[in-house]
């Protein structure tokens, strides 16, 4: 799913095309993209854009009269950029095209569940309603930050991911934030330090304005296509037994439902490996409780697989 950086990037470069331009008409391939009825899409078709915000995960088109185009990606949401108008909407991704007078902007989706949604609303309250009310990591005081992480007792994980604590930061980078930040991913956040909500701070700061930077510079010329949540400079996400950056040993992973957490054991967890439920169910007591004892685990099976081969 697209998040803080990659919606940042992408509210400023649809800007770059699209304010001061008319929204002549939205087409819709999928009709379950839309999903309000009032005001009607219709509404929107000759209004001037004046100006493109984030809300959250969201991406906002701030049309004259007080309308609001309101677009959630979800997971596989991707946006493409057309110069010309009335550009085709492709056949088996396309989601809609949003005509301008400058060009066409692409709607897709490749994925077999259909989760990105489009909203139309009027005035600023009804805008308002489609935020999550999470603070916003980048604007934020620490004292701001300290508040947001210790309100409610959940996992680091959980915290940081939640739209109602802070705004923007998912499943990908909230994995980046704890492995800068020296931090389990299951730690819980009423039992941090002050120290060490310092450290996860200013990780968060740092690693997302690191990454909006990065990714400014990679469309500086053109528009961003490429947005992923498995990027090769990332430290732990999406590196399940990839050697980690700074210790060089593998990184571990949780895995829950559609998503999994990837982490350090040396860097996050003093060598402890964290429970995989699924495994954990499987092997009950045989799960290992640390890199060393896997390690003395592996080397143990090497040395009975070459006394079988002897016999």
């Amino acid at each position: 799913m697209p998040e803080l950086p990659d919606v940042t990037v992408y509210v400023e470069r649809v800007a770059e095309r699209v304010v001061g331009e008319t929204l002549t008409r939205v087409r819709l391939a999928s009709p379950f993209l839309l999903r309000s009825v009032d005001p009607p899409l219709a509404d929107v078709a000759g209004k001037r854009v004046v100006a493109m915000e984030r809300l959250g995960k969201r991406i906002v088109f701030v049309l004259e009269d007080d309308l609001f185009l309101v677009l959630h990606l979800m997971v596989a949401g991707r946006l493409k950029w057309m110069a010309e108008a009335g550009a085709k909407i492709p056949g088996k991704v396309g989601l809609a095209a949003f005509d301008f007078t400058s060009g066409t902007l692409l709607l897709r989706e490749a994925s077999s569940k259909k989760r990105a949604s489009l909203h139309v609303v009027r005035g600023r309250a009804a805008l308002a309603e489609h935020g999550r009310g999470g603070l916003e990591p980048m604007t934020a005081t620490k004292k701001q930050f300290a508040e947001v992480v210790k309100r409610e007792n959940h996992t680091l994980k959980r915290t940081l991911t939640d739209p109602r604590l802070f705004s923007g930061i998912g499943n990908a980078y909230s994995d980046e934030i704890l492995h800068r930040a020296k931090l389990s991913p299951v730690s819980l956040s009423q039992k941090l330090t002050d120290e060490a909500i310092g450290r996860l701070y200013e990780a968060t700061r740092s690693l997302l304005g690191e990454w909006t930077e990065r990714l400014r510079a990679e469309s500086a010329k053109k528009f961003p296509e490429n947005v992923t949540a498995f990027r090769p400079e990332f430290a732990v996400h999406g590196k399940y037994r990839q050697p980690c950056p700074v210790c060089g040993k593998p990184v571990q992973r949780i895995r829950y439902a559609e998503n999994e957490t990837n982490y350090c054991a040396v860097c996050q967890t003093g060598g402890k490996l964290l429970a995989d439920r699924a495994l954990s169910r499987l092997l009950h007591g045989d799960w290992p409780r640390s890199l060393d004892e896997m390690d003395e685990r592996k080397e143990l099976a090497r040395a009975q697989m070459k006394d079988d081969a002897g016999d």
